[in-house]
């Protein structure tokens, strides 16, 4: 997966559509190959990070847990802990 798409699920606060979008936008980024389309494309750009970001909104709003909600904060030291054990050395 992706490094810059972040899970988006079960956080406290929940998340907000700015953050569904710019996922959206790092996915069509992703599996396009472009970081900023040409003119010609970016219609067909902008339509499919619309698209894509719509129903990743539906997805979260539908998905059912019992584990309980993640923050923001815990998940960065975690990211950090990560980032130095695979880059050390």
């Amino acid at each position: 997966m992706c490094r810059n798409i972040k899970p988006l699920f079960n956080f406290e606060p929940p998340v907000n559509d700015d953050e569904v979008r710019a996922a959206a936008l790092q996915y069509v980024r992703k599996i396009s190959g472009f970081n900023k389309p040409s003119n010609a494309n970016e219609a067909a750009f902008n339509a499919a990070v619309e698209e894509i970001a719509a129903a990743s909104a539906r997805l979260l709003a539908t998905l059912e847990t019992q584990a309980p909600p993640k923050t923001r904060e815990a998940e960065a030291v975690k990211a950090r802990a990560r980032n130095l054990r695979r880059f050390a050395g």
